[in-house]
């Protein structure tokens, strides 16, 4: 049998199952299953699901809308993990119920430090100055 890989490594079925269990988890979040104060006031976002290569481990990268309490709702989750895992396994068929690992998604921050490092006045100059040498050379 032929495994086929993604670029980053990673096996099409490894993905395929991780976009599985972050659909089951969106939608026990999004429709309250979870009898939880904190994850009921909250809205939360699960980014991305990383299944270990035997799938019965996966990393749960979430986010708190516009990041509100991120903490409090990472203990939430964390608190909630056994009645989460085992409704993600009645809904996501695999041979085992994936043990989940819920960490906060620090992706929206390091794309927000790197959009702020390319608005500094510093790079602005040189990005227009490079532009501006491009379009001479062009011209003649």
């Amino acid at each position: 049998m032929r495994r086929v890989e993604t670029s980053e490594g990673r096996s099409v079925r490894l993905l395929r199952v991780g976009e599985q269990v972050r659909h089951a988890l969106s939608a026990i979040l999004m429709r309250g299953d979870v009898h939880d104060e904190v994850l009921a006031s909250h809205l939360v976002s699960v980014t991305e699901v990383r299944m270990s290569p035997d799938l019965r481990h996966a990393t749960v990268f979430v986010m708190p809308l516009l990041g509100a309490n991120a903490e409090a709702v990472l203990k939430a989750l964390r608190t909630n993990t056994a009645f989460l895992q085992s409704d993600v396994a009645r809904r996501v068929n695999t041979k085992y119920a994936a043990k989940l690992k819920f960490l906060l998604d620090a992706s929206f921050d390091e794309g927000s430090h790197i959009d702020g490092l390319l608005r500094a006045p510093k790079v602005a100059q040189d990005l227009e100055n490079e532009a501006g040498e491009s379009l001479a050379e062009g011209d003649s």
